[in-house]
């Protein structure tokens, strides 16, 4: 559990991003979810409230809050049935623009980053490619250095934000035959010379748009190195510990919501003149399911206080981010169980949660790498943190 216990003013904020989402947010989930589009107006009013800057230093318009904060906008977000609005803010705040928060230069925080705290930019990061993704050290998209700027080819796939967003944190080689040590990261423009952006239709996460990148000569300004040349691979080892995290939040908070919203069915409805609630099979069912989750909640709590110290917890987050996707995939298909062949419907939305929880195992790194990086960690003895 938290060593720092949720104070009143933890609670307090609950309270008013769930007024906020039930405002601002509910009322237009159905309609992003058909048309596939955000509409950016959202990410203004976000900023506004200060949402998108809760890690963020005063200094570009954050709020500097301690981790807990974010604990709770990540579970509150998740319980909007749209794992796709979900996943766009959380890759906003806490996927991309930390590698500028971290890494970039005053420039660049001044330009980009505080513009996306206050939701006038929405940022993407781009790592993936057609042949790379888990494999960063793989990629085949260059930058290479011609004085004035990097010159760019390439592409990129599965990019969340990646069609109606600003701009990209892209992962490049600038020096292809240097292996991982040739990886960095540059910022580039979405309306670069030569940039094209093509969206993909997806199984899930229908109002998140994901594209594919094309980089055909795309200039990029030498003052858009996100931090050292060649250094981008160790940045990303580090990033990538946040963005498991807030997956795993986001994955248990998921089952969390599927399990009440069910349980709120089985209480609505009737069998052989009785409640589905009291059946037994179907009350020890979902009492197995919620005692699953607590348990897990338990060990994200303590990940986000390893967090919230700043403290180096690959293993704690790998853990966390392959159980919580994993058992969400679980709760959320036997959830839809319950509700019968409603549940194969679009009448109610455990069909959506269905589809949109699928690529939890998958995105962030799939269940298969979490269990490689432990089975280094745990059989090999290898140490994350010195490499």
């Amino acid at each position: 559990m938290l060593s720092t216990p949720i104070s009143p003013e933890h609670q307090f904020f609950r309270e008013s991003l769930r007024s906020f989402i039930k405002k601002e947010i509910l009322p237009h989930i159905d309609e992003w979810e058909s048309t596939c589009k955000i509409d950016k107006a959202i990410w203004r009013k976000m900023g506004e409230m200060g949402y998108l800057g809760l890690i963020y230093p005063e200094e570009y318009g954050g709020l500097d809050l301690d981790f807990y904060y974010s604990l709770i906008f990540c579970e509150e977000l998740s319980y909007c049935f749209s794992g796709g609005f979900t996943i766009s803010a959380l890759v906003i705040e806490y996927m991309s623009a930390p590698y500028l928060l971290k890494y970039g230069s005053t420039f660049l925080k001044e330009k980009y980053l505080s513009r996306v705290i206050s939701g006038e930019l929405v940022s993407a990061i781009a790592i993936t490619e057609p042949g790379a993704g888990s494999d960063v050290q793989n990629i085949k998209t260059t930058a290479i250095d011609q004085g004035d700027y990097f010159l760019v080819n390439g592409s990129k796939t599965f990019i969340t934000n990646g069609y109606y967003g600003d701009f990209y944190i892209t992962v490049v080689k600038t020096d292809p035959k240097a292996g991982s040590s040739g990886i960095s990261l540059l910022l580039i423009d979405k309306g670069s010379e030569g940039l094209t952006t093509n969206k993909i239709q997806k199984l899930g996460w229908h109002a998140s748009d994901t594209a594919e990148l094309g980089f055909d000569n795309v200039k990029v300004p030498k003052d858009h190195l996100i931090g050292e040349l060649g250094k981008g691979f160790k940045y990303l080892m580090g990033g990538l510990q946040l963005e498991r995290l807030t997956a795993a939040i986001h994955s248990l908070a998921t089952a969390e919501s599927a399990v009440e919203y069910t349980l709120n069915y089985l209480k609505e409805r009737s069998a052989f003149n009785k409640q589905l609630k009291d059946f037994q099979v179907i009350r020890h069912r979902v009492s197995q399911m919620m005692a699953d989750i607590e348990v897990l909640k338990s060990f994200v709590y303590h990940c986000c206080d390893l967090e919230n110290q700043k403290k180096y917890a690959v293993k704690e987050c790998s853990i966390a981010k392959l159980q919580c996707s994993e058992l969400a995939i679980k709760i959320v298909g036997e959830c839809l169980q319950l509700f019968g062949g409603y549940g194969f419907t679009e009448d109610y939305k455990i069909s959506r949660l269905y589809r949109d929880v699928r690529v939890g195992t998958i995105i962030g790194g799939t269940s298969e790498i979490m269990l490689e990086i432990l089975s280094k960690i745990f059989i090999d003895e290898v140490d994350y943190e010195k490499r």
